[in-house]
């Protein structure tokens, strides 16, 4: 059995390694699958491989022990594509699989990641902790708060492994720069600031098209109410935007950031929440806010905020993503990478620990390739050996609840109260029609 100590010491060991030689980008298939894991093999599904999901694709691969088997997708082209990167990267040819019904029937995959838009993410790991296969979920784990909820409850229902993408929580440094937030290396901390930044074009005012010859429109809405008419905007990363498939630029890349702090600040569940922004930059059909602040109240004693700003790449300390712990003692920074920097309360750098591993700020689909492995490793040990979960299922759903209150915060333009041990939102009847949503007949959730 490896124990969480063992494990971070085994990262730590093999984040020098890596450092030293480049060894993500550059090895070989059979070279990569030696530096973790072990000699089981997981038969893995895919489903999802447009964008995100081709880069989980190709990084499950060459886990030691992990076989793509299977790749599920509703655009045909991307199916395809996927299948031919895993043959080019491990010589063997994984099985295209349409329709994820027909994928979670199989008696011979063992586990699935999911990469697809965000109405599917919830009911997608539903349908596969139902069918007995361990789940990998992107975030946000869901498109509203009352399917975390029933997420939470059916991982424990089902008894499978459910990680989710909060991949952070296995980065070495990060680690390190929480448990020094835990130890006091800056004091009582009792704000904490996360930030997003990026340059995003429009998209436009969307016209209708004919559904293309490659994508199964029907399926591709799946669970979600339908819209009258297939628009030339929607795919495929536009959909992020609309209220009937995204989350926004919160759901997207705030919860990453939440998620630490939380995680260093030891908060679950808020008492209040604040949202104000709006979308300023164009004229178009973009849903969601493009800035956006969000105010989270823990009590009389903590506050966290996120910045979101999608048309303004304008970076904050230094990062154009990140987090910011400030303490009675100081200020610990983390940017978006594997490194972290600390200041005394006179704002002079007392640590900063870096990290050779890259981060690539506005890459869509694969910004951590090098540091990846490491959560993926976690998850596939997780099955093996039972090893603790860095980011199990409940860390995910709070972060990504937390996200969706401050967009329920925003849409109502209200203060949200809500209750500190579920995130329930106390005596708003408007507000709660957010907390769920109606799904398409015959795609309800049901554990």
């Amino acid at each position: 059995m490896i124990t969480r100590r063992k494990f971070i010491k085994n990262v730590a060991i093999g984040t020098a390694a890596v450092s030293a030689g480049g060894a993500f980008p550059t090895f070989s298939a059979k070279s990569y699958k030696n530096i973790m894991g072990s000699n089981e093999k997981i038969r893995m599904g895919a489903i999802g491989v447009n964008s995100r999901g081709s880069a989980l694709a190709a990084g499950f691969a060459r886990q030691k022990g992990c076989e793509i088997a299977y790749v599920c997708d509703v655009d045909s082209r991307a199916m395809n594509k996927c299948i031919a990167t895993i043959e080019e990267l491990t010589g063997t040819k994984p099985k295209g699989e349409k329709d994820i019904r027909n994928l979670l029937a199989l008696k011979d995959l063992d586990a699935v990641f999911i990469a697809t838009p965000e109405h599917w993410h919830a009911p997608a790991a539903l349908m596969a902790m139902k069918a007995g296969k361990h789940v990998y979920l992107e975030k946000p784990t869901s498109h509203n708060p009352a399917e975390n909820e029933i997420l939470m409850e059916a991982a424990k229902k089902y008894k499978v492994i459910v990680t989710t993408g909060m991949q952070r929580r296995s980065w070495t440094n990060v680690i390190n720069a929480i448990q020094e937030v835990k130890e006091g290396a800056i004091g009582n901390v009792y704000f904490g600031k996360a930030w997003y930044a990026n340059n995003r074009p429009p998209i436009g005012k969307g016209k209708i098209v004919a559904v293309p010859e490659w994508l199964d429109w029907e399926l591709w809405q799946g669970p979600a109410p339908r819209v009258p008419h297939y628009k030339d905007n929607f795919l495929h990363y536009n959909w992020h935007w609309f209220y009937n498939w995204g989350t926004g630029e919160s759901g997207n890349n705030a919860v990453h950031f939440i998620d630490l702090l939380r995680w260093g600040m030891d908060l679950t569940y808020p008492t209040t929440v604040n949202s104000s922004g709006g979308r300023y930059c164009y004229d178009d059909d973009w849903e969601f806010p493009d800035t956006q602040i969000i105010n989270f109240e823990f009590g009389d004693d903590k506050l966290i905020t996120w910045e979101g700003r999608s048309c303004n790449g304008r970076f904050i300390e230094d990062s154009s993503a990140g987090a910011a712990f400030y303490g009675d003692k100081g200020t610990l920074v983390i940017g978006g990478g594997n490194a972290y920097k600390i200041y005394d309360p006179e704002n002079k750098i007392i640590k900063e620990v870096t990290s050779n591993l890259e981060f690539k700020p506005g890459d869509l689909i694969n910004p951590a390739q090098q540091l990846d492995g490491f959560h993926f490793s976690n998850f596939l040990n997780g099955i093996k050996e039972n090893i603790p979960l860095n980011a199990d299922i409940n860390a995910g759903c709070i972060s990504s609840t937390l996200a969706q209150l401050g967009n329920i915060s925003q849409r109502t333009k209200k203060t949200l109260t809500t209750d500190p041990d579920n995130g329930h939102i106390l005596n708003d009847k408007d507000a709660l029609k957010l907390w769920s949503r109606t799904y398409e007949k015959g795609w309800e959730m049901k554990l």
